[in-house]
Parts: structure tokens; C-alpha cells; sequence
């Protein structure tokens, strides 16, 4: 299967599973794509955990989960040395932990402190874990996929800067409209049927770890398939130097205008940049392009830039969103 194909597939795999977030399994896969890792922010409830799973099942892929909290350590998710001592002898051996997997789920990231929050860094940028003297590789793909509750509710704590910035974008989850929440309560009921009725005694299949390793092999090859296509789509150097202008636009709002100058009080780093320019080739490989158009930067921008601005008190104070300066930011930044 064409490697296009197979991503559509997985998509419509997803949505089945998680209805009414068409958006959210779109940036998902395009985080997958663009080999980055993906924040997702929505109240409790909306389907954050259920699609990340989703995803690990239908790609079968190592799928591995930390439930953040705040007595939680950073050796609970890198792992630790641990000591064994077999016929008088001893030594130390690394233990890995739950961050040793294809797709990670960092869930309620913002209910553990930031020690814990910074074990993350050197995974997500690096991917590798570094306890003690030794540096351990993580398996690749890798990918973390970090749920969080909006940080006015009760029990959560800021993520440092240089965390949200290793984000290759943060996506907002809404709730979904009334006629697809009807079909979510139709979905949950058919799985709490399916999961009540009576089992037939059935066999083991004979091969049946083989055919999993298969099938497993087989979304790998297509990513890197993918991944490939994505690296080779067009972007003309006009589209590079938006993509650098809207970079810049969010360091120096004053430049665009005075009001932007008071509600954006830090912009993108370069991290922004490459993320956006990574984000758009993947968003327009899905769409079946070979080029990057401006339309594809202002469509993924919103989801790679509102976590990487930060804004003033003014703008809070005002009740002004990130994605409500994002788009006004957009509106005025000229195509090149």
C-alpha cells in the first residue's frame, strides 16, 4: 500500500475510535510525520487518551503510558541503575523505564513538578536517556504525546518554557458537536456490549507473534516511507522567507503593529521555524501535494505557535487568546 494510502488508513482508523476530533488525529499524524513530538490541551473527558491509544493500536506499535503526578520522581520515567547481586557478586544494571517506547503518553503532564517535567527534555530532543555515566538510546521511532488539563484548574503547574518549545505543536481539543457526541455515546455502549459478551474457547493461532512483528515491520517501512516523501516535498524559497517573516513577526509584533507590540511580550525561537516549516511539508503531503503553499503555513501555524508565544498581561487581562493574535499576526504578514 502506497505510503499515502496506508496514513489516510490509519486516519480513518482513528476517527472511528475517537469521533468527532477529525482535527485532533490530523495533527497527531502529522506529528507522527514530522518526527515531532505533540502537546494536547483539553478539559478531562474529551477523548485525549483515547486517541493517543488509538494511534499505538492501529500503528502496533511499543506503546507506553506515565500517569504524572506530583509525588512522582524522575527515575519513574528514565529509569534507574539498579543494583543485582547474584553468588556474592554484584553490580549495577540499568532498569529502563516507561519512557522506552515507540509512542510515549505523558499523561496530565502539568500534575508533576518540574523536576520531573525536565527528565523529559533530553528524551524529547535528544532521544536518549542519560542515568549515571552511560547514555541509552531510545528505540525510533519516538514519540511523545503529552495530555494536559487547562492550567486554571486546580492541581496543575506550568511546564517550563524549554519543555513547551521541544513541542512540535500544541493542539486544543474542544468538544465535539452534538450530533457526533450522539455517536460517541452509541460507540461507547456497542464496546461495553462487545466487551460483556461470552467468549468462544478459541486457539491461539499458530504464528500469530509472527504475523504481529509483520505488521509491525510493515508500519514502520511505511513510515520511513513517508518520511521520505515529506523530506523531498518543494518549498520555494518565497514560502521560506514567510515562514521566516512569521517567525519574526511574533520576536518583533511592534514592527506590525503597535497593538501586537503589547500583547506579545516573547516570541518563537528558532525551534519555531523548523517546526513550522517541518509541520506544513507533512500537512501538505497528506493533502497530496508536492509543494508547500502559503494556505498550508497559516493552516498548521496556530497549532505550532500558540504554545511558543508568550503573552503579556495586558493581553491576558483583556481576555485576548494566543490564537486570537496568531490570526491577527497572519492577517498581517505579507506572502512573499
Amino acid at each position: 500500500m502506497p505510503a499515502r494510502d496506508a496514513f489516510a488508513s490509519l486516519m480513518a482508523t482513528m476517527n472511528k475510535s475517537v469521533i468527532g476530533q477529525e482535527h485532533l488525529v490530523e495533527r497527531m499524524v502529522i506529528g507522527l510525520l514530522a518526527d515531532g513530538h505533540v502537546l494536547i490541551e483539553g478539559l478531562p473527558g474529551l477523548a485525549k487518551t483515547r486517541a493517543v491509544k488509538a494511534m499505538a493500536r492501529a500503528l502496533d506499535f511499543d506503546f507506553t503510558r506515565i500517569q504524572f503526578t506530583p509525588d512522582l520522581l524522575p527515575a519513574d520515567v528514565t529509569g534507574s541503575d539498579v543494583y543485582f547481586s547474584k553468588d556474592g557478586a554484584g553490580e549495577f544494571r540499568f532498569q529502563p523505564g516507561p519512557v522506552f517506547g515507540n509512542i510515549l503518553l505523558a499523561d496530565e503532564i502539568n500534575r508533576a513538578p518540574a523536576k520531573v517535567q525536565a527528565a523529559l527534555l533530553e528524551a524529547m530532543e535528544e532521544r536518549q536517556v542519560t542515568v549515571g555515566e552511560a547514555s541509552h538510546p531510545l528505540p525510533s521511532p519516538f514519540m511523545v504525546l503529552a495530555t494536559q488539563n487547562p492550567i486554571e484548574q486546580e492541581g496543575t503547574y506550568p511546564l517550563p518554557e524549554a519543555q513547551t518549545d521541544r513541542f512540535l505543536m500544541k493542539v486544543l481539543v474542544e468538544y465535539p458537536a452534538p450530533d457526533a457526541e450522539r455517536d460517541v455515546l452509541r460507540l461507547v455502549r456497542e464496546e461495553e456490549q462487545a466487551a460483556l459478551a461470552p467468549k468462544p474457547d478459541v486457539a491461539p493461532e499458530a504464528g500469530s507473534k509472527a504475523q504481529d512483528e509483520k505488521a509491525t515491520a510493515e508500519a514502520h517501512a511505511s513510515l520511513t516511507e513517508a518520511r521520505s516523501q515529506i523530506a523531498g516535498i518543494h518549498i520555494a524559497e518565497g514560502i521560506e522567507r514567510y515562514i521566516i517573516d512569521i517567525i519574526n513577526a511574533t520576536r518583533q509584533p511592534g514592527k506590525l503593529s503597535e497593538e501586537l507590540g503589547r500583547l506579545i511580550e516573547l516570541g518563537a525561537s528558532p525551534r519555531g521555524g523548523i517546526a513550522l516549516d517541518r509541520c506544513a511539508r507533512a500537512y501538505a503531503w497528506l493533502r497530496g501535494q508536492d509543494f508547500v503553499s502559503p494556505g498550508d503555513v497559516q493552516a498548521i501555524a496556530p497549532d505550532v505557535l500558540r504554545h511558543r508565544v508568550a503573552l503579556s498581561y495586558e493581553a491576558h487581562g483583556s481576555g485576548r487568546s494566543a490564537d486570537d493574535i496568531i490570526a491577527e499576526m497572519l492577517r498581517l504578514v505579507a506572502v512573499a
